[in-house]
């Protein structure tokens, strides 16, 4: 789950990743609780963000999607995102309620 963007720039960083969906689910990053982190320093995006398993194939496309995503805020000129495993993804307690529906996961 992510830490809740401090700034108006880091909020706008994350309405734009908002939309990056995971190629394989047709779910959000952003819903499914891979996207961990947002900072913004002065022109750079710093995000964290984990895949949903170490060898998920399309990691590489999810990242690079992100980071384009990121450079279309007005005033970011480089994003660099941050592959962690840390916490390890778990659907059940970091997808939002309405991915785990998508994914029929029911508490």
């Amino acid at each position: 789950m992510i830490t809740q963007p401090e700034s108006e720039k880091e909020w706008e960083v994350y309405h734009s990743i908002r939309s990056v969906d995971d190629p394989e689910i047709g779910i959000s990053l952003v819903e499914l609780g891979l996207i961990y982190e947002i900072k913004v320093e002065d022109d750079k995006a710093l995000i964290k963000m984990t895949y949903t398993s170490l060898a998920c194939p399309s990691g590489p496309e999810m990242k690079k999607d992100i980071e384009n995503h990121a450079l279309r805020v007005d005033g970011i000129n480089e994003a660099i995102v941050d592959i962690v495993w840390n916490p390890k993804w778990d659907p059940k307690q970091m997808a939002s309620e309405e991915a785990r529906m998508e994914m029929g996961i029911f508490d």
